[in-house]
Parts: C-alpha cells; structure tokens; sequence
C-alpha cells in the first residue's frame, strides 16, 4: 500500500501519457476532417388543404466534423436528415427553422453549420366554392332574323384554389355574341372567373371550365334569304369558255308585308342580263336584281357579277431548225440531227396564232472548244402563255472543229 501510495501519481502519468499516445495513433489513422452534404430537404406536417405559395430549396447545405472513416459512412449510408415542420400552422407568413438529424450511432460527427438555415414563407387555405354563372348575350342578329330561345348547359360552378384568391372571385361570367347570326348557334364557351372590378381572377380553377349554348336564330316573317343567279347571254369569242361565274354577296334577303310572295319564290333570284358576247378575258359589272313586284331587297339591291373565260387548252407538235450560238472564232460547228420536233402547250387561239419566228430551237456553245458533245437544247418560245411539253430528241450531237484556212486565190 505504501508502495501504491507513493508511486501514485507516476501511475496517473504513465496512464495519462498511454491515452495521448492512444489517441495521437488513432488520429493519425484515422484523421478529422470538415466534409460538406447537399441533404434534400422535407417538409413534415403539411395539411392537405394547405399550400405553401413560394418554390422553396430543394437541398441544403451541411457542413459537419468528423473522423474520416465517420465522413465515409455518412456518405455511404445517406442517414443525414434535412427538414422543417409545417405541422398545426394557419394561413400566414413564417420563417421556419431547418432541422438537421445525424444519427447517434454514427459518432463522434459535429455539426458546424447548415446553409440556409431558415427559410420563409407563406401557407394558405385550399377551399372551393360555388358560384352561379352569370350567363348573358350581346349583338344582334343578322336582318330578318330574330333571337330565339337561349339554353345554358349548366347554371352554377364549382371554383378551387387558395382561399386567397378564390374570395377575391365576384362572378363568373360567360358571353355569347349574336352579332350578324342567321343560324341556330350551338358551341361551348370559356367560363371567366371575375373580380369586383371585373377583372379576371387568376390562379383558380374551375369545374367545369365551358359552358355549352345554343340559341336558336329564326326568320321573321315576311323576310326570306335567297341566292343570286347571275344571268347571261352572248356566246364568248371562240377559242374560249366560261369557266366561273360568280355573284358577290351570293346571297340576298328579301322582304314583302305579305309572306305567301316570299315563299312563293325558287329559292334565287335572278340578275339582269350580262352579256358576254366575244368575251376572251375576266368580266366584271354591276347588276341590279330582277324581282317581283311588292318584294323588296333589304340593302343594296344590285350585285357584282364576276365571269372567268379562259381559253381552251391544246397541244402543238412543231419540227424546228437547231440554231447555234457562242460559237469560238475560228471553229465550226454540226449538230446532228439538224432539225428536232417541239410540243408546245397553251391556249388554242395563240397556239392557232404562232408563227415561224415565235418558236426557237437554241443549242448554247459558248466556252466550248474542239470535241464532240452531247447537249440538251433550249426552247425559247416567245408568247408567254405557252409552255413547253417535251423536245424530241431530248439532246444533240454538236461536233466541234477548227474552221479550215481560207485559200488564197493567185
């Protein structure tokens, strides 16, 4: 005991000195060091007729401290934890706090920091809401033409959303414009959710999104809607045909205080005469309406005729000289064969027209020297309204040489 006792504190020393020396041989192996994770993060808690209005991070940064063999098996094993808590909050702006979780089984890891380390923001109510659909028509039919019955598929709905922007709704409106209509409408319409303002309310949505209509447009009596017959005579110039004739408006509304006249009628009703007589070309005039006694046109009672003649189309096999051009000073040039055959396409009275010159078979030598050559000829053809078909044959022989010397005469 007295040795115990005396020898004491070289004891305590010689242990103190074993720990250092323990501890400098496992950070030597095993050193500390800082390490940085990108840890998503989570939100716990969150109700679900609550929503949080801003985009919030996705990761976050923590930087801990650690032994290496630590900073491995936290990267291996992706126990670090990263979240806030939205549990029990009302609608409202927060700056909630990150929480970070790291296993006490993994030790000894300390926790320098977390970037960032709170976060803002703004939770609200989703709620939906009822509402009845002001539904209303603007415009006018066309003339002669009366509004009917009107049908709205539904009557009411049901617009979602944050509390927020759903209270700011007043109405939902939808339109239907008549303007100009003679016919029964049947389509679907967008539904708009508006402010006290009248303003278009965003960030809702709305069940349903349309709205199906149909208005039924009827004729007044007495008013009936016919089509314009354009009526012609003459025979146009020969070569030539009508190809269209069409009146413009094609259709006219007509009216009498006694209905059994209106509805008496064909169906059209006719112009005056045009006539068309030698027309080779588009024809156009003003024609009044030839109309029985006690109907009226309501507008303007004359029309524009409009008449396309054309020409007949035909073909034309012609046999043609091959000129040459661009020949080189000093050479000569053959073709084989000489003449080639051309057909030509176009409106009958130019093709009966055509004379010799207007029709050109042109084989091009410029740059060309010495040699034979096999070429494809061109057609100049000088009517406009003419089009080339085919050359027969499709090329030439040219056959190059160098001209001879002249002979001086004694």
């Amino acid at each position: 005991m007295r040795w115990l006792v005396k020898n004491v504190g070289s004891l305590l020393l010689a242990s103190l000195l074993a720990i250092i020396v323990w501890v400098s041989a496992t950070t030597a192996s095993d050193p500390n060091q800082e390490e940085v994770f990108v840890i998503p993060l989570e939100v716990i808690g969150q109700a679900e007729d609550m929503v949080i209005l801003e985009t919030l991070p996705s990761t976050v940064s923590v930087k801990v401290y650690a032994p290496q063999s630590r900073i491995e098996q936290l990267r291996e094993e992706e126990v670090i934890q990263a979240w806030i808590s939205v549990a029990e909050l009302t609608p409202g702006n927060y700056r909630i706090p990150i929480q970070i979780d790291i296993p006490n089984s993994i030790s000894p890891v300390q926790h320098l920091s977390t970037v960032p380390t709170k976060v803002e923001l703004t939770l609200d109510q989703l709620i939906t809401q009822e509402f009845p659909v002001a539904a209303k028509t603007e415009g006018k039919p066309a003339i002669g033409y009366q509004a009917g019955d009107t049908v709205w598929d539904i009557q009411s709905v049901t617009i979602g959303g944050r509390a927020s922007q759903v209270e700011k709704v007043e109405t939902v409106e939808v339109v239907l414009d008549i303007s100009g209509a003679d016919e029964t409408i049947d389509t679907t319409l967008a539904l708009r959710p508006l402010d006290n303002m009248g303003n278009p309310v965003l960030n809702v949505s709305l069940n349903p999104e349309t709205i199906n209509v149909t208005q039924a447009i009827e004729l007044l009596g007495g008013y009936r809607n016919v089509a314009v017959k354009v009526v012609t005579t003459g025979q146009v110039a020969p070569g030539y045909r009508v190809m269209s004739i069409t009146p413009a408006p094609t259709t006219v509304m007509i009216f009498s205080e006694d209905p059994a006249l209106v509805n008496q009628l064909p169906g059209y009703v006719e112009t005056e005469a045009l006539d068309l007589t030698d027309a080779d070309d588009y024809v156009e005039a003003i024609l009044e309406l030839n109309l029985p006694e006690s109907i009226t046109v309501v507008g303007d009672p004359h029309v524009l005729a409009q008449v396309s003649v054309t020409a007949f189309q035909d073909s034309l096999k012609l046999s043609r000289e091959v000129e040459i051009i661009g020949l080189l000073p000093g050479l000569q040039a053959t073709v084989a064969p000489v003449q080639i055959d051309v057909i030509i396409y176009g409106p009958v009275p130019i093709l009966d027209s055509l004379m010799l010159r207007d029709v050109r078979v042109i084989v091009d030598l410029t740059n060309l020297g010495v040699g034979v050559y096999i070429i494809t000829p061109t057609v100049d053809i000088l009517p406009e309204d003419l089009n080339e078909e085919a050359i027969l044959p499709a090329t030439v022989e040219v056959t190059i040489i160098e001209a001879p010397t002249p002979t001086a005469i004694p």
